[in-house]
């Protein structure tokens, strides 16, 4: 079994120092209370800010303070923690998630699909990759990605057991927001974990900050194999938290529902594939 820990947060846009504060204090508790993987929200360092100038104020390289401290915690009381934050690298800016452990980060991964303002202060990343740890092999999306279906089957395919998926939920794709239970992007990682066969630990911001004209939905949740909740929806208007523990070996053994029902091996790849940067898989 493996412990993930989902670490809803409320982060004041541009408050940088305050937010990592939080984001350590919960980390620590949480691998201190028996936690192997730590889930924060997209974004969750800086806040959800998009506007240039923002971005550049709460941005820091990879190898900045924020990794930095997330590795002594993570040598100190072992595990991982998955956390999104505004990377900067040169001259450009990423909407970024980084997974940490005692050696530093594991996955880096840049946000494919740039949702609304974002695209006002950040440069879209180009790259899924799966990483392979003690506590399972993870992918990571972020918030909108879950709207394109070939990034939970790339990772799928690519050897995911868990899909890590730190969002900032909030309207403007759907006609209709709901303002209790699970919100209609969860409603889409359901589905997608039952038919890619992997868990999915989607953890969002919530709460709103009218100065900064944020408005998130909460809601996180933890899904399995099979598209069945286990965790959640957390609180839809506060910071929250939970813990659930996800068997690795029967996220496997999704992938074979009986002897003649295995949707990994019933594609059909004579008839249609899906390329990533070149290689059908």
């Amino acid at each position: 079994m493996t412990r993930f820990a989902l670490e809803q947060t409320s982060p004041v846009p541009g408050k940088l120092s305050d937010n990592t504060v939080e984001i350590l204090d919960r980390a620590t508790r949480s691998l201190a209370g028996g936690a192997d993987v730590v889930v924060f929200p997209e974004l969750a360092s800086g806040g959800y800010v998009t506007r240039p100038q923002d971005v550049a104020k709460v941005a820091e390289p990879l190898d900045g303070p924020l990794v930095q401290k997330l590795t002594d915690v993570t040598r100190k009381h072992g595990g991982l923690v998955a956390v999104g934050y505004s990377e900067r690298e040169d001259e450009n800016y990423y909407n970024s998630v980084v997974l940490v452990g005692a050696e530093g980060p594991l996955l880096n991964y840049r946000k494919l699909h740039l949702f609304d303002t974002e695209l006002d202060g950040y440069t879209p990343g180009d790259d899924l990759s799966v990483v392979e740890t003690e506590f399972g092999n993870f992918g990571v999306c972020v918030c909108y990605d879950l709207r394109f279906v070939e990034v939970m089957r790339v990772l799928s395919l690519k050897g995911a057991d868990v899909v890590l998926a730190p969002a900032a939920w909030t309207g403007g794709f759907d006609a209709n927001v709901p303002t209790e239970g699970i919100v209609r992007q969860a409603e889409s990682a359901i589905v997608q974990a039952n038919l890619d066969q992997v868990a999915v630990v989607a953890v969002s911001q919530a709460g709103v900050h009218s100065e900064f004209n944020v408005s998130t939905l909460g809601g996180s949740l933890a899904i399995d194999a099979y598209g069945e909740v286990i965790l959640g929806p957390l609180s839809r208007q506060n910071a929250d938290s939970g813990l659930i523990d996800i068997d690795i070996e029967a996220t496997r053994a999704a992938q074979v529902r009986t002897e003649r029902i295995r949707p990994r091996t019933d594609r059909r790849t004579d008839v249609y594939g899906l390329t990533y940067k070149q290689e059908v898989l």
